[in-house]
């Protein structure tokens, strides 16, 4: 098959928007949860339950999209967007704290229906370009990772209620989504109709699978867990909050920069070599979260986590596609996601309550287990693929 160069380019648009309420929410959602919340350790609910909505959405967004095709099912996700957004303006008018979680969980939806746009590219690539398109589609968030901030920044103060104008902004940016994605082109999957393949339980016991999903949820989980946590830290060592935005703003960067650069090293060195490179920028980040509490240790540890998570993120994407049959796909990358979902709702929940009672330092360590335990798997997958009876890869 031939590459679509063209939807490529358009899918890692659909990615800036996305990654522009994104990174907006995760700016403001503790600053906006800690002033609504009953209780401060609930502050960073509103991402749980942004996660959870992720999670929840994880299956059918996917079944839904075998069924009606992905560009009907992306723009199903940025309506539910235009909602989101539009819920959490109207909690902030009126103090709900209830309903700003409502809204975030809508949010959570978008997101869930929005990170299939990696799968859409490695259906409309060829094989020897699929790593690539990958990472290409993900490095579309760069400019999401600029401008998402930012927007939330322009709107903090442009109506009565703080950052009441940053929802209604991020609505006007899933419209725009909303007119991109339907100018995509990407076949219905392949037999899709017709039912079959094998059950979960069967796709979530092959080694690969196994691998490729820890890599993805322990690696967004770490992730999510010390990014949803640093703009209370931050605010907790007195930085204002435009040095927490300008941190959040390069830690996206540095989450999809790499992209231009991480399918080539997954074509040379292979998915697994590429996912343990991540578990080392992780574990450097770590490192330097720890050793102090300035700005430049803020935004140092949050660039290095970024460029951990892509790696591990896009080399456990990759490794994915080895997993599944045309027949279970939608399956399989659905019940990875939720597996990713699940794994981040743990961690964001656990983020507010973590750095407001154990602090920032220690919160870092708890992470480096984690780390860890996919360093781990990928070695070991990457030892049984040497032997000559390992019979690891089931994609036909």
């Amino acid at each position: 098959m031939r590459t679509s160069y063209r939807d490529i380019f358009l899918l890692a648009c659909c990615q800036a928007l996305l990654l522009v309420n994104n990174s907006a929410l995760i700016a403001m959602n503790g600053l906006v949860g800690y002033a609504l919340a009953p209780s401060k350790a609930l502050a960073t609910l509103g991402v749980t339950t942004y996660v959870l909505g992720s999670a929840a959405a994880a299956m059918p967004a996917s079944l839904w999209m075998a069924r009606v095709g992905r560009r009907r099912g992306f723009m199903t996700g940025s309506l539910v967007a235009i909602a989101g957004s539009a819920t959490c303006a109207l909690a902030l008018a009126f103090a709900s704290f209830a309903l700003y979680c409502l809204g975030t969980a809508l949010l959570g939806v978008y997101t869930a229906f929005g990170l299939q746009y990696r799968f859409a590219a490695a259906e409309i690539a060829a094989p020897e370009f699929r790593a690539k398109a990958i990472s290409l589609v993900l490095a579309g968030g760069i400019a999401g990772g600029f401008l998402g901030p930012e927007t939330s920044r322009w709107g903090r103060e442009l109506l009565a209620a703080p950052f009441l104008g940053s929802f209604l902004l991020m609505s006007a940016f899933a419209l725009v989504a909303l007119g991109v994605q339907s100018r995509v082109r990407v076949p219905m999957p392949a037999r899709a109709a017709d039912g079959g393949g094998r059950p979960l339980s069967a796709i979530a016991s092959q080694p690969v699978f196994i691998v490729a999903a820890l890599a993805a949820a322990l690696g967004y989980g770490v992730m999510n867990l010390l990014m949803t946590a640093t703009p209370l830290a931050m605010s907790f060592c007195s930085h204002p909050y435009a040095a927490a935005a300008f941190v959040i703003e390069w830690h996206v960067v540095g989450m999809y920069a790499p992209g231009f650069a991480t399918g080539s090293l997954i074509q040379r060195y292979g998915p697994l070599r590429v996912i343990v490179a991540g578990t080392a920028f992780v574990a450097c980040a770590i490192g330097v979260a720890v050793a102090g509490s300035a700005i430049g240790h803020f935004w140092t540890a949050l660039v290095l986590l970024g460029v951990g998570w892509n790696l591990m993120y896009t080399g456990g994407t990759t490794l994915l596609t080895e997993a599944y049959t045309p027949q279970d796909k939608a399956r399989t990358q659905g019940l990875n996601d939720f597996i990713v979902f699940a794994v981040m709702g743990v961690s964001s929940l656990s983020s507010g309550a973590l750095v407001d009672g154990a602090g920032w330092e220690r919160m870092n360590l708890v992470a480096l287990p984690f780390v860890a335990v996919v360093a781990l798997a990928a070695l070991w997958l990457a030892a049984q693929r040497k032997r000559p009876d390992a019979v690891l890869r089931t994609r036909v």
